[in-house]
C-alpha cells in the first residue's frame, strides 16, 4: 500500500541544544482508508504525538501498544514494528542528555519498550502537552511553538551535562571501536562510563558501539546506493558472518529477508532525512549539530 509523506524538520533552539536530534512534523496519507506497516529501526528515545488514524506498534517479544495519542518509546536496539493510516504527528527525538534532562528515572528501564506515554510515568511531562498540542485548526508554527514552551518549562540543569555530552560525542565518531576508545574518547573511567550509559543512553557502553556500527551499515545500504551487504559492511566487522550474526541480533532477522520487504515509509523517510538533516538515521546525529529548517514532500 503506498503512503504519501509530507515531512518538516526543524532544530532545535539554541538554549535546547544537545537535548534532540530534531522535531519533525510528518503527515501521512494512506489512500481509501487504508493502512501501511513498517518499522522503525534501533534509535534513541522518541515521543510522537499523533492526530488522525493513530498507530499499532510493538518491538519483537512486547506488547502490542494500540492507537496511542502519545507513543512513546525509550532508546531501542530492536526494530518497532508500527501499522498506521492516514495522520499527522509531530516527532520528537530525544538525545540522552534530553532523556536526562525532561524524562523520569534511568533510559535502561525503558529500553526496548514502546509504551503510551500518557500512561508511563517516565514521560510524564508530556502528558498536557499530548492534550492540547492539535487543539484548533492545523497551525505548524502554534503546534512548533507549544512543543518548545513544553521542553522550556521542564528544562532543568543536570549534574552529568557535560559528560554526558562528551559520551554522545565519542560515540558517534566512526573511528570509536571499542570500549576502551570509548572511554578515551569521553575521558570517562569505564566504571563511570558504564553507569552513565545505562541511565542516559539506555544500553551498556559496548552494545552501544555494536548498535553504531550496524546503524552505519544499514544506513549505508538504504542511503548511499550500496549494492550489496558486504559494500555496506562497515569497516570495524571482521567479516561477512559477524555482520550478519549482529544483524539477526539487532533486527530479529536476517539481511536478505529484511531486503526483501517494503518498506513503505521507512525507506523514503531515511532517504529524505540524509538529504535534508545530513544523516539518514537520528543514531548517526552529532550531538552539537544544528541545521536550518527544511521541508520535504515524499
Amino acid at each position: 500500500m503506498d503512503c504519501q509523506i509530507d515531512v518538516q524538520f526543524h532544530a532545535a533552539p539554541p538554549d535546547l541544544a544537545g537535548c534532540f536530534s530534531s522535531f519533525y512534523c510528518a503527515t501521512f496519507t494512506v489512500a481509501d482508508g487504508q493502512r501501511v506497516t513498517d518499522l522503525l529501526l534501533p534509535e534513541w528515545a522518541n515521543l510522537r504525538f499523533f492526530s488522525g488514524d493513530r498507530p499499532d506498534a510493538h518491538v519483537p517479544g512486547g506488547e502490542v501498544m494500540r492507537r496511542a495519542r502519545l507513543t512513546a518509546t525509550g532508546p531501542s536496539s530492536l526494530p518497532a514494528h508500527f501499522t498506521l493510516g492516514t495522520t499527522r504527528m509531530w516527532g520528537v527525538g530525544l538525545f540522552p542528555l534530553g532523556w536526562a534532562k525532561f524524562c523520569h528515572g534511568p533510559a535502561k528501564l525503558l529500553a526496548d519498550r514502546v509504551v503510551d506515554g500518557e500512561r508511563e510515568p517516565a514521560f510524564a511531562n508530556f502528558r498536557k502537552l499530548a492534550a492540547e498540542l492539535f487543539e484548533g485548526k492545523a497551525n505548524l508554527k502554534a503546534e512548533l511553538e507549544r512543543i518548545i514552551a513544553c521542553f522550556r518549562l521542564y528544562n532543568r540543569e543536570v549534574p552529568d551535562e557535560e559528560r554526558i555530552l562528551r559520551a554522545h560525542a565519542a560515540l558517534v565518531d566512526p573511528e570509536v571501536a571499542s570500549v576502551a576508545d570509548f572511554s578515551d574518547h569521553s575521558g570517562l573511567g569505564r566504571r563511570t562510563l558504564e553507569r552513565l550509559c545505562h541511565r542516559n543512553f539506555g544500553f551498556s557502553p559496548k552494545l552501544l558501539l555494536r548498535r553504531q556500527r550496524f546503524m552505519r551499515s544499514l544506513a549505508q545500504f538504504m542511503i548511499e546506493n550500496a549494492t550489496s551487504w558486504s559494500e555496506a559492511m562497515d569497516s570495524h566487522y571482521h567479516d561477512q558472518s559477524q555482520f550478519v550474526r549482529e544483524f539477526r541480533a539487532f533486527m530479529r532477522m536476517n539481511p536478505g529477508e529484511y531486503a526483501a520487504l517494503d518498506h513503505p515509509i521507512l525507506a523514503a523517510f531515511m532517504k529524505h532525512r540524509a538529504r535534508v538533516w545530513g544523516a539518514a538515521a537520528q543514531t548517526l546525529d552529532h550531538p552539537a549539530r544544528s541545521v536550518p529548517i527544511r521541508r520535504v514532500a515524499v
